[in-house]
């Protein structure tokens, strides 16, 4: 399967990835993620992007497009992918659609993870994320097995300093704006299917598996 997951921060989209790739064996791609390793390793791409995000710029969508296809090129891909944080506009979407399409695939479907202003505020103001690999956890719904410490790669967990009340409230509305066009891009595309995210991870991903046809059924009609 090829999946796409929407939805705001604190929505649950990492968790939902990582959830689906284990069931279907196929790569989780972040591209918060794919980001960091480029920047890491001193890549052309790389340099390019963390020039622009000290300068306080958002990364162009096509260097994100570039990066995001580069890893779709990777043999891993071939049983299919999970999409995390791409992509975020309708061009990077309609990038997505061309490379697929130049290779004779196309989406599966387009999750989006819907959960309300007073659940994403709760849930962000508890979360603490990896400094290493980007994973979250939430200081009551899913601490770490180790106060403090990632359960993934033992990195020191923190508390992002954007994840207060009003900025979470003012980022909302502004992926909001900005994300509206690609959810009815992609359900004029017949690809979006739209979960009810607020009863937790299990409940969710069961909804998803159950749309998807992963609990034995059929896809669901979209």
């Amino acid at each position: 399967m090829r999946l796409v997951l929407l939805g705001p921060a604190g929505a649950g989209k990492g968790t939902q990835a990582r959830l689906l790739s284990e069931r279907l064996g196929a790569p989780h791609i972040s591209t918060g993620e794919i980001l960091r390793h480029e920047i890491d390793a001193g890549s052309e791409l790389g340099k390019i992007a963390k020039e622009l995000i000290d300068d306080g710029n958002l990364v162009s969508d096509e260097i994100v497009n570039a990066l995001v296809i580069q890893r779709l090129q990777l043999p891993d891909t071939r049983r299919g992918f999970i999409l995390d944080g791409y992509p975020r506009t309708v061009p990077q979407a309609e990038a997505l659609l061309h490379y697929l399409k130049d290779h004779h695939q196309e989406l599966t479907a387009v999750i989006d993870l819907e959960v309300n202003e007073e659940e994403i505020i709760r849930r962000l103001s508890g979360r603490m994320t990896c400094s290493g690999c980007g994973a979250n956890f939430h200081k009551t719904s899913m601490p770490p097995i180790t106060p403090g410490v990632c359960d993934y790669c033992g990195s020191p967990l923190i508390h992002r300093k954007d994840d207060s009340p009003e900025a979470i409230a003012h980022r909302l509305q502004h992926y909001r704006q900005k994300t509206q066009p690609l959810i009815d891009y992609y359900r004029g595309q017949r690809k979006l299917i739209t979960i009810d995210a607020r009863h937790g991870v299990e409940r969710t991903f069961e909804a998803i598996s159950r749309k998807l046809g992963l609990d034995g059924g059929y896809l669901e009609d979209l």
